[in-house]
């Protein structure tokens, strides 16, 4: 990825900053120009609260170029409390404990290492959250 789309994407990557539609109210991630729901302008900056939960996942086994080091690894669909669907990698877990519903929230972690200068990206991964005991 090269620099200036890094620090372009920089909000959404780092604090899942979205949008709230100023027509319909609906959340929206990623940041758009036309909410999807209603056809209108979105330009409504929302910080989504970073919790949801697993509405679906995968365990990945043959990853792409540049996350070979990482597999197996799971990825999942999360609901966010706001409503919008994120796809991210889960972390701090094994994938034999995953299950749909499961609370979770997001963390900022290495995706991946780029190229022969090693620039490291960071990004947003799921975590479960911890019950209190």
């Amino acid at each position: 990825m090269d620099i200036a789309r890094n620090w372009r994407l920089r909000k959404q990557r780092y604090a899942l900053e979205g949008e709230q539609c100023d027509h319909c109210k609906q959340y929206i991630f990623p940041p758009r120009d036309i909410c999807p729901h209603c056809g209108e302008d979105a330009r409504g900056v929302h910080a989504m609260s970073g919790k949801g939960e697993v509405y679906s996942y995968t365990v990945v086994h043959e990853p792409p170029t540049g996350y070979e080091t990482q597999a197996p690894y799971a990825i999942a669909l999360v609901k966010l409390e706001e409503g919008p669907l994120v796809t991210a990698q889960l972390t701090d877990i094994d994938a034999a404990e995953i299950k749909i519903g499961m609370p979770v929230e997001m963390v900022t972690r290495r995706l991946r290492t780029d190229g022969e200068e090693g620039v490291i990206q960071y990004g947003y991964k799921f975590r479960p959250i911890l019950s209190a005991a």
